[in-house]
């Protein structure tokens, strides 16, 4: 691993990061880089002001933080959350060079590993920022997701993990698949992270209970029988506790699969006629109902050879077309062990109110699915 020798102040919350990294990575390889006392600097904006004022009060003062992959500390989530007081501490471990796009991470001491099986991948691309907050060797990660990159592992992990609508924060992501996302410890984090980053937190849910859609594999995705138990439990749990009202309603949207190759082939108008048509039937969804509940992915995490030729990304990439937000909340565990994660979709630019939800969930789950760890 690359340790950057720099110099600068720490605090106490910044050390004891350090002191759980230097302990729990060596078996879980989350991390390329650790940073022992202040983070590299990253360019400045490209243009004046394009960081906006900064955040008022601090909301994260002194709270370490990792950015994802080696470039993720040039983003501008890290020049936001770096003004709002956080601690860059390291970057996290993405697919390595040759590695196939749907699978594991590559950090300092080889493929990251899932903390819960260390035999099973947590998912990426946002591999090692999902483990580093699983493992609590921090509380907060940056991430990126183009085609599930940051719910999958957040869902393999069993943390939240935030896709925020395309377009809310600046993405290097010519195609528009892309956007920043967030992996944190729980709601609260999430929520502050999206205050530094966008400088406003305006969640507009209705009262509870809140009209929600729920679909178990969108008309067209193969989803394990365990996975969607584990996932169709945690919305009637929701339900249950006054926080959803469950429209029983089916819900399908045409596979997109091609129409998401297509798009980061570079050949976006093979794609229309099913991103136009979804799109249609979201809108439509979403003038009746603020949320739309699935599972995160299809099937339970794999092993480290890869998935074969399944897909993952079959239950996330949709809204990475759309551009709509999505989170992962913990679920559950399936019978091996691993946590699940329940898909919680909003309208554009409804990233607050997704957090909110996640935060009412935290209430009601059983402590398990959001606090357990292997560590």
């Amino acid at each position: 691993m690359k340790v950057v020798p720099v110099t600068g102040p720490t605090n106490v919350a910044v050390s004891e990061a350090l002191g759980r990294i230097a302990r729990l990575d060596p078996a879980l390889s989350a991390f390329t880089e650790v940073w022992p006392e202040a983070a590299p600097d990253g360019p400045p904006p490209d243009h004046p002001g394009d960081d906006g004022p900064p955040p008022t009060g601090a909301p994260l003062p002194g709270v370490p933080f990792a950015v994802k992959g080696p470039s993720g500390i040039r983003g501008y989530a890290a020049r936001r959350l770096r003004a709002a007081g956080a601690v860059p501490v390291g970057s996290t471990a993405v697919p390595g060079p040759g590695t196939h796009w749907q699978t594991w991470g590559l950090g300092a001491h080889g493929p990251t590993r899932n903390p819960w099986r260390p035999d099973r991948t947590p998912g990426g691309s946002s591999a090692g920022s999902a483990v580093a907050v699983a493992t609590g060797m921090i509380p907060l990660a940056t991430g990126s997701d183009g085609a599930g990159s940051v719910r999958i592992p957040a869902a393999w992990c069993g943390v939240l993990g935030l896709r925020t609508t395309a377009g809310l924060l600046p993405s290097p992501d010519r195609t528009g698949l892309a956007s920043a996302g967030v992996l944190a410890a729980d709601a609260a984090t999430a929520q502050a992270y999206l205050r530094a980053v966008t400088g406003r937190y305006e969640p507009s849910l209705p009262e509870f209970p809140v009209p929600a859609v729920w679909s178990p594999d969108l008309g067209f995705a193969a989803v394990d029988d365990e996975v969607e138990r584990v996932a169709r439990r945690a919305a009637e749990r929701m339900a249950a506790a006054g926080l959803v009202r469950l429209d029983a309603t089916s819900y399908d949207l045409l596979d997109p699969c091609d129409t998401w190759l297509a798009v980061r082939g570079g050949q976006p108008d093979l794609a229309t006629a099913v991103r136009a048509e979804n799109d249609h039937r979201l809108a439509s969804l979403f003038a009746r109902a603020p949320l739309l509940l699935t599972p995160v992915t299809p099937n339970r995490p794999h092993g480290h050879e890869g998935p074969g030729e399944r897909y993952s990304t079959s239950l996330t990439w949709a809204f990475n077309l759309s551009g709509h937000p999505a989170a992962s909340i913990p679920a559950g565990f399936d019978p091996d062990g691993c946590p699940v994660g329940l898909q919680i979709v909003a309208a554009h630019g409804q990233d607050a109110s997704l957090v909110e939800m996640a935060r009412a969930a935290e209430t009601i789950m059983d402590r398990s699915t959001w606090s357990a760890s292997p560590h």
